[in-house]
């Protein structure tokens, strides 16, 4: 379900960044001071001799998530931290992330929303091989946007288990003169499904990955359990950054006590807009910048809930100390991104049908009409389809394009559940049911109802296979993406 509509609001270059750059990782969700076509970088400046890339061991380790007497909780995670790392490059810089699998299953890293080179899209067993227990991979790059981006395990048939262990982070990528704000806070939502006794349940559970996916049952903001908490002082002006990598929770999002203006979504900077009844749809791999400015009276709290059960808080903060006393414009956009087309002509449009089938069936009791549990008696590895196949690495092109094509795309939705999706590559306009226009931002994912049908546009401009993807990774391990070739 795409974002409300937008109601009218009441790039210096640098050489290849350092170890230290690349592998600094946000604080558990403390205030931290701020520091075209796809793929073509702006010009740079000269660059230095090619650094070493930075190491980023993926490895077990552990994580309290629930108090003593309960064990921790077996995990993995980067560079040896629980946290989901934030890595942070300025326009322009290479990233250059050497992954080491130290986990005993194959993985690869998808980095979600970026227009990346073909051969760096990170899906293990289409745009490369995975990386086997032990094994290495080098991830060299340079992003053409800037904007907020997830890093999100994703293998052919092994992705949600990486994920559901733990392995997440963020990518951002800091504009050449970026707003000017007190911080900069990345916050990344995950959620686990744990035991009592705060082990891991098991996975590759077929009635899960044929309903709704891995649904866990403690939910976390920068790998710690929420609600989390944090002060800052009257008056900021806070640039947050929020991601959804979640393996399968869905949710809206909702902000008490302040007012925010989101001002980008998935990635790319849109008109600021206030969200409509401030709250903001929020599936897996979404992500939106907002910016906030804080009450201006010492011991105000704000908080930001997820809209789950009878509501969750995930973080709230209160002001305290000093008030900021610098006079500020009000918050504006901040910058068209101008290697995206100015408009789509739709009247060329390469024109296809994506259906999308499979899944548990929802019995309703012959009396009273109520729902029971899914069911689901099919194969347990191919459980979705997309156009009557079920991905698997031998999977061939539905259809390919000539770059520069528009490509419109009707994704219709014929399973009993919501199915979130992702274009790889690209990024794409939600077209009007007339096709006499489409929603003012850009997206690179989006939730489509059960029984709906909804259209989309882009300029197919990078060349390679591309995936359409569920972003519920159980329902991606059993077949539901398929995939489209720019030639």
């Amino acid at each position: 379900m795409p974002p409300p509509r937008p109601v009218p609001p009441t790039d210096s270059q640098a050489g290849a960044p350092s170890r230290r750059t690349l592998l600094a990782a946000a604080t558990a969700f403390g205030l931290v001071p701020q520091m075209g076509r796809a793929q073509t970088p702006p010009p740079a400046a000269p660059a230095p001799a090619q650094a070493e890339p930075a190491a980023l061991p993926a490895a077990p380790g552990k994580a309290r998530f629930r108090p003593a007497p309960a064990s921790e909780t077996p995990v993995w995670c980067f560079d040896g931290k629980a946290l989901p790392p934030t890595i942070r490059v300025k326009l322009g810089q290479p990233v250059r992330l050497k992954v080491e699998n130290r986990t005993d299953k194959p993985l690869s890293l998808h980095w979600h929303g970026v227009r990346i080179i073909n051969a760096m899209d990170g899906v293990g067993g289409v745009t490369q091989a995975p990386i086997p227990p032990g094994g290495d991979f080098l991830y060299a790059f340079t992003p053409p946007d800037a904007g907020s981006y997830l890093i999100r395990p994703l293998v052919v048939g092994g992705a949600s288990e990486p994920s559901g262990r733990g392995l997440a982070g963020m990518l951002v990528v800091e504009e050449t003169n970026p707003p000017a704000v007190d911080a900069d806070v990345s916050v990344i939502l995950q959620d686990w499904r744990l035991d009592d006794d705060g082990t891991l349940m098991p996975f590759g559970q077929v009635p899960l990955a044929a309903a709704h996916g891995r649904l866990g049952n403690l939910v976390t903001v920068n790998g710690k359990p929420v609600p989390d908490t944090f002060e800052a002082r009257p008056g900021s002006r806070v640039r947050l950054r929020l991601g959804n990598a979640c393996n399968a929770r869905a949710t809206r999002i909702k902000f008490e006590g302040v007012k925010v203006y989101v001002a980008a979504v998935d990635g790319q900077p849109t008109d600021t807009f206030e969200p409509l009844r401030a709250t903001l749809p929020f599936p897996p791999g979404t992500r939106y910048d907002l910016m906030v400015d804080l009450p201006e009276e010492e011991g105000a709290t704000c908080g930001i809930h997820a809209l789950i059960g009878k509501g969750l808080i995930l973080a709230s903060v209160t002001t305290k100390g000093p008030k900021i006393t610098e006079k500020r414009p009000p918050i504006s956009p901040i910058g068209e991104n101008k290697r995206l087309p100015a408009e789509i002509k739709l009247q060329n449009a390469m024109r296809r049908d994506i259906v999308i089938t499979g899944g548990a069936f929802v019995p309703k009791d012959k009396k009273d009409g109520a729902s029971s549990d899914p069911v689901y008696t099919g194969d347990p590895k191919k459980i979705w389809s997309v156009n009557g196949v079920s991905g698997t690495t031998s999977l061939q092109p539905i259809f390919a394009v000539k770059r520069g094509q528009v490509v419109v795309l009707a994704l219709r939705n014929e399973t009993a559940f919501p199915q979130a999706l992702h274009l790889h590559g690209h990024c794409f306009r939600l077209l009007h049911p007339l096709d006499d226009g489409w929603e003012p931002y850009w997206l690179d994912t989006f939730q489509l109802l059960e029984g709906r049908t909804a259209r989309i546009g882009f300029l197919a401009d990078n060349p390679g296979r591309w995936l359409i993807s569920a972003t519920v990774l159980d329902r991606f391990d059993t077949g539901l993406w398929t995939m489209f070739e720019v030639t």
